[in-house]
């Protein structure tokens, strides 16, 4: 909770208020103000990255009651009507829409310049339109920087010295994740004199891969096979097969984005060691606030780390048992990172 408080205070700090060179998105006025949201792919329910937007979409709503009217909406599974449902958005009157995903970023550049009187705004999004003052806010976060936390978890936690990565769509974004873990494991193999190993997987080569959790079962099959006994997500949907083969395997799991062990089976909870959390709700909710307070700047692009309690990872009642004693190393770790002492790289090294 204190993560998610010093994120959303950092991320009203960085939209600022209006100035002379950009001009103030929303009014501030007494009118309730329409914001859509459109997931990726893998839609709400996807107890990861989607939830985790939609969460910070209904704690808006939550907090801000009768000022918001919000609807939200999931493309088609190959995305081929992103456009297609922000233009229908734009025709019916919404002032602020979101779109999430890196997937979005041609559909929600080309809506922002053809409707110039919307503010816009994509996580995991970035296009030069955010640098120019205009009306798309690119939202990003350092994931290299939670997975290299979650990457000396596993290498800590492991008994065969091999753990595995299985990322959704193999696109730069997804390597972040990889890069960060992989850095994580290198990391306690060199501070604690271990020799763990990460074997690496991804789904595919299309937005489809991460929307098949069968294809996760299997490359989490394929990767317990290979004697990895932890394994870690970034994969969406995908990633629910994976989590659920590791536990029907007895191996344990990193999930992503969210703290997947809140929303996974009992069966599978215990078999959750933490979660790389990306505070894609604080995000989402700090932004839709500081439109209908009429305080948030055209145009900008803003990144959350580890220092602005961006990426985090999980700590509950469901895995606190299997962190056991690692919280110490993992928030010393934090700490590097946040101090600039540990400099996480987000590209994997080969």
């Amino acid at each position: 909770m204190g993560a998610l408080l010093v994120a959303l205070g950092l991320v009203v700090a960085a939209c600022g208020g209006g100035d002379d060179e950009g001009g103030d998105a929303g009014t501030g006025g007494g009118e309730t103000k329409k914001i859509g949201l459109v997931f990726d792919s893998a839609g709400r329910g996807d107890k990861s990255f989607n939830d985790s937007a939609a969460a910070g979409l209904d704690a808006a709503k939550q907090k801000l009651g009768d000022q918001i009217e919000v609807k939200d909406l999931t493309p088609n599974k190959d995305g081929s009507n992103r456009k297609e449902i922000l233009d229908s958005l734009v025709g019916d009157g919404y002032q602020m829409l979101l779109g999430i995903g890196f997937a979005f970023t041609p559909d929600i550049v080309a809506s922002a310049k053809e409707n110039t009187d919307v503010q816009f705004a994509g996580v995991d999004i970035f296009d030069n339109l955010c640098l120019e003052k205009k009306n798309l806010t690119c939202l990003g976060f350092k994931e290299h920087e939670g997975s290299f936390i979650v990457g000396a978890a596993a290498a800590l936690k492991t008994k065969s010295n091999t753990v595995g990565f299985v990322g959704g769509q193999k696109v730069e974004l997804i390597e972040k994740f990889q890069a960060g873990y992989e850095a994580g494991v290198k990391y306690i193999n060199e501070t604690e004199g271990k020799n763990v190993k990460v074997v690496v997987d991804y789904a595919g080569n299309t937005i489809q891969a991460f929307t098949d959790p069968a294809k996760g079962r299997e490359l989490a099959l394929k990767q317990i096979g290979q004697g990895a006994d932890v394994l870690y997500h970034a994969a969406g949907s995908t990633g629910n097969g994976v989590i659920a083969e590791a536990a029907a395997n007895q191996k344990y799991a990193i999930g992503v984005d969210s703290d997947q062990s809140l929303t996974a089976s009992p069966a599978e909870q215990k078999w959750i060691l933490t979660s790389m959390l990306k505070r894609v709700d604080t995000a989402v909710q700090a932004t839709i606030e500081k439109f209908v307070a009429g305080q948030l700047t055209e145009g900008s692009v803003q990144s959350f780390g580890v220092k602005e309690g961006g990426v985090d990872y999980a700590q509950n009642e469901f895995n606190q048992e299997l962190l056991g004693d690692l919280p110490p190393k993992l928030d010393e770790i934090k700490e590097k990172i946040a101090s600039g002492e540990i400099k996480v790289p987000d590209k994997p090294a080969s």
